[in-house]
């Protein structure tokens, strides 16, 4: 039987533990993140660790899970707003942005994962990003009023985060590349009801 939990520091350690695991995956990927660099960065022993979580593929599936559920409860609020549609589509291309910018780790996961044909996290990512693009896709297809005509809506919308994230897993290039300002709006509101409703 592993030893209690004695203290409300240590009931945060799973959180530290995520916090760690988020920046070394981001940082390095999955293969080369080691479990005692991410306990020494949570202030635990590898040990210790591994009271929390068995495996390093354990532990990457529990931050890709908490990413996901975070990102989702934040979009469902976004979608639930009492406004008209099109500012509730404004707030999830906002919040979706906004997420990503204080998590920019959780970006370049994301990217990580799309890229590896050998990373742990497909499956997860599947798992998590399927059931949220179809809650986003039933919204913009039973509440949209005024999208342009024939829009393959399920295209757009991962044209639109597809933009966002690469933006957020850019780092320091985004000034040089994107320049100071973000038109994640700016654009998801031309590609979804075309130039005479995409004005700032």
């Amino acid at each position: 039987m592993g030893r209690p939990l004695a203290d409300a520091d240590a009931l945060a350690t799973p959180e530290r533990l995520l916090d760690a695991a988020e920046q070394g995956f981001a940082r390095m990927g999955f293969g080369a993140t080691r479990l005692e660099d991410i306990a020494a960065a949570a202030g635990i022993r590898r040990s210790s660790l591994l009271y929390h979580y068995a495996s390093k593929s354990s532990l990457y599936a529990a931050v890709v899970r908490r990413t996901f559920a975070r990102l989702g409860a934040a979009l469902m609020q976004a979608m639930a707003r009492k406004v008209d549609f099109t500012e509730r589509l404004d707030g999830v291309v906002t919040t979706y942005a906004r997420f990503l910018e204080d998590h920019p780790a959780h970006a370049t996961i994301l990217v990580r994962e799309l890229i590896d044909a050998e990373g742990p996290g497909r499956e997860i990512l599947l798992d998590e990003v399927v059931p949220l693009l179809d809650v986003i896709e039933r919204f913009v297809r039973v509440e949209g009023h005024g999208l342009v005509a024939g829009l393959p809506v399920r295209a757009a919308i991962l044209q639109c985060a597809s933009g966002i994230v690469l933006r957020s897993a850019a780092g320091a290039l985004q000034g040089p590349l994107w320049g100071p300002v973000d038109h994640a709006g700016q654009l998801a509101r031309l590609l979804f009801f075309g130039p005479s409703r995409s004005e700032v």
